[in-house]
């Protein structure tokens, strides 16, 4: 054997049996690691191959830099290698071959810490609410009521203003807590862009109360999820100790503020009113005082929010966005769900009407989720539900439920895991983005419980190839091999800003896309944050991106993102 072969097949062996002997007890702490970090859940995260070693497991690369070292001596090639030319150049390449492993944890190293130190900046810059800070509120009497806006199957919204003053404005901005003008008369309908948000930059939601009772204790229990996007004084202090048992003894989860996620400003109970359209819209669910027929109670729950022009299904019925503003409101979807997820909520029934939406100051859409009256929010923040008896709520619209979740058993033991049940349901609201039906709804009549991956409609050729990628892997039936929310949004976001960063990338080496994301991290901070009124969506989706930065999901969207064009490449070669 020759010199040069001994070399290639010592450099071989040194990779299998690093390959062989470390990574699979590697991948055991590995998981228990990440179970750790981030508790929500075991599958959580998408399960990828590693080309190496993440770089804080400490035991493993002081084992790796001293087997290196050690191999590399005479002392240990002549112990083990006798003093045959060419078992000293195999153990020499071993060596060596181990060597360049261990550059390549450092390297991975240093990625890590410039992820960690660009994720504390970030962090530290918190989302801040458009609505002005205000000490009252807490009673019906506080606000004029408009007209209804909206209905659903447990609730009625109307655009309302308050009536208490606002505080002085430090700038030339209005408030969007202020007294209401006389509304126009004429006024038909909603327009997509302003209707009467000036005069009512508030909404009040009116629960309907069947089987809660009357009094506020009974009311806030049973209604607990409705406060999951609650502010931190959207309840009186009083009443706060009202709900700390939540329903059925579990405490009610609170997420923060987050710009593509509804904010609860106001929470209170009150007599339910006789409001306009009531007799003719909801008669059913007033109470016996005020409709002899009705079945409520005379107590509900109201929430006070943020009035917004429309909902996503009322937009794209009259607009269809391009590629691109397309693939900014699929991101903002995919970072409101990754931001419920990392606090350990499952929303359950995210659909277009269920996402509200507004303009930027460029007349970009800002996607909000909102309606969280079916979600999951336990305190172990574990996103598993036992699943035990048909009776357990699975959750709400049945025609986006995942796969996983729609073809549950109940059993003894059985779990459902809702970790990526969110996301597959972005993944499915992306073809209403794009123009087309939900492939899940009736014209289409494909079941979350029964489809075939090969059974889903293409998106069209309007939509860029890496947003089409995300969509079909987000809609995989296997949880398992489907996207995080947070690894999708993380493809989403380097196809938009950083597509040269990964024209010469693998999924291996992160050092390229370490120095884009120091040169993206001064971009966003040298732009600043224009205020509550002047934020643009696509610096927002930037902050998010840069404040959740992790190296292991960065590195599984490069590895999706160069999958996918590998594929594109060989059918176009093949074609």
């Amino acid at each position: 054997m020759s010199v040069k072969h001994a070399m290639r097949r010592g450099l071989e062996l040194g990779r299998s049996v690093f390959q062989l002997g470390l990574l699979k007890s590697a991948g055991r702490l590995a998981a228990r690691l990440r179970a750790d970090r981030f508790r929500v859940g075991p599958s959580v995260r998408t399960v990828q191959p590693q080309a190496f070693l993440p770089s804080r497991y400490r035991y493993y690369r002081t084992s790796l830099r001293g087997l290196a070292a050690q191999l590399q001596s005479a002392g240990f090639m002549r112990r083990f290698a006798g003093g045959s030319p060419r078992n000293r150049a195999v153990f020499l390449a071993f060596g060596l071959g181990v060597g360049l492993i261990e550059q390549q944890l450092e390297d991975d190293r240093k990625s890590a810490a410039t992820c960690q130190e660009i994720q504390a900046v970030f962090k530290k810059k918190r989302f801040q609410s458009p609505l002005k800070p205000f000490t009252s509120g807490y009673k019906l009497e506080d606000y004029i009521i408009g007209k209804q806006i909206g209905k659903g199957s447990n609730a009625a919204v109307y655009e309302a203003a308050a009536q208490f003053a606002p505080p002085k404005e430090s700038d030339s901005e209005g408030s969007v807590v202020q007294l209401s003008e006389d509304e126009e008369e004429g006024e038909k309908g909603r327009s997509l862009t302003c209707c009467s948000l000036r005069s009512f930059p508030l909404a009040v939601k009116m629960m309907w109360n069947f089987g809660a009772g009357s009094s506020s204790e009974g009311i806030l229990k049973s209604m607990s999820q409705e406060l999951v996007p609650a502010g931190p004084l959207a309840l009186k202090q009083e009443k706060e100790q009202m709900t700390l048992d939540g329903q059925f003894g579990v405490p009610p989860k609170r997420v923060s503020a987050h710009p593509n996620v509804i904010r609860v400003y106001r929470a209170f109970t009150a007599d339910v009113p006789l409001l306009p359209g009531a007799q003719e819209e909801y008669p059913d669910v007033l109470p016996a005082r005020l409709n002899p027929a009705g079945l409520g109670n005379d107590r509900t729950l109201f929430l006070v929010m943020k009035n917004y022009p429309c909902t996503l299904r009322q937009y794209l019925e009259v607009s269809t966005p391009g590629g691109r503003q397309g693939s900014l409101m699929v991101l903002q979807l995919l970072e409101g769900v990754d931001h419920l997820c990392r606090q350990g909520v499952a929303h359950r029934d995210l659909k277009s009407d269920n996402v509200l939406l507004e303009f930027d100051s460029d007349c970009c859409p800002r996607l909000v989720i909102s309606d969280f009256g079916c979600c999951l929010a336990q305190s172990d923040s574990s996103l598993q539900l036992p699943f035990n008896s048909i009776w357990v709520n699975r959750g709400g619209n049945a025609s986006l439920m995942a796969p996983e979740v729609a073809t549950a058993v109940p059993g003894c033991g059985v779990v459902i895991d809702y970790s990526k049940a969110d996301a597959w349901a972005v993944g499915a609201i992306s073809y209403e983005i794009f123009g087309q039906c939900n492939p899940f709804y009736r014209a289409v009549g494909l079941q979350s419980r029964s489809y075939e991956e090969g059974q889903l409609p293409s998106l069209p050729s309007r939509v860029p190839a890496d947003v089409q990628l995300v969509v079909r892997l987000l809609l995989r039936r296997n949880p398992s091999k489907r996207p995080s929310a947070r690894v999708a949004a993380n493809m989403l976001h380097l196809s938009l800003w950083g597509r040269k960063a990964l024209a010469n990338q693998d999924s291996a080496g992160m050092r390229k896309l370490a120095d884009w994301l120091l040169c993206q991290s001064a971009v966003v901070l040298l732009k600043g944050c224009r205020g509550p009124f002047g934020n643009r969506v696509e610096e927002e989706l930037q902050r998010s991106f840069l404040s959740n930065l992790d190296l292991e999901d960065l590195r599984t969207a490069v590895g999706f993102l160069l999958y996918g064009r590998e594929q594109r490449q060989a059918f176009i070669l093949s074609a």
